[in-house]
């Protein structure tokens, strides 16, 4: 799983979310590094949606648009904790390679 994808499944793991609600999460879950563009945003919707990793929750009507708010689903959460759950495995296996690498705090001197 890509990193953008995981951020934006992690976004929407708490609440609905629309469009620019997304953006946002992101952005703060990344501390900065992560800045999804409209284009990458929706694209990437568009395909969590088909693989059913996210759905519309409703759509709102704001100064004559509608706002689509999306949701987490069932196994876009399964996918999200199993991808979690990965990723804490390679950060315990690169601090434990840290501890044992010489001159690393930790590690022989």
């Amino acid at each position: 799983m890509q990193e953008p994808t995981f951020l934006i499944l992690t976004a929407l793991a708490a609440q609905p979310l629309h469009g620019y609600g997304i953006v946002q999460a992101v952005t703060a879950l990344s501390d900065g590094e992560v800045t999804l563009r409209p284009g990458t945003l929706y694209g990437a919707l568009d395909r969590l949606d088909q693989q059913g990793l996210i759905a519309v929750d409703r759509e709102e009507p704001v100064d004559g648009r509608l706002r689509r708010y999306y949701r987490l689903s069932d196994a876009g959460a399964g996918a999200l904790a199993e991808q979690a759950e990965r990723l804490r495995r390679r950060v315990a296996a690169a601090d434990e390679q840290l501890r044992l690498r010489p001159g690393v705090a930790g590690g022989a001197a």
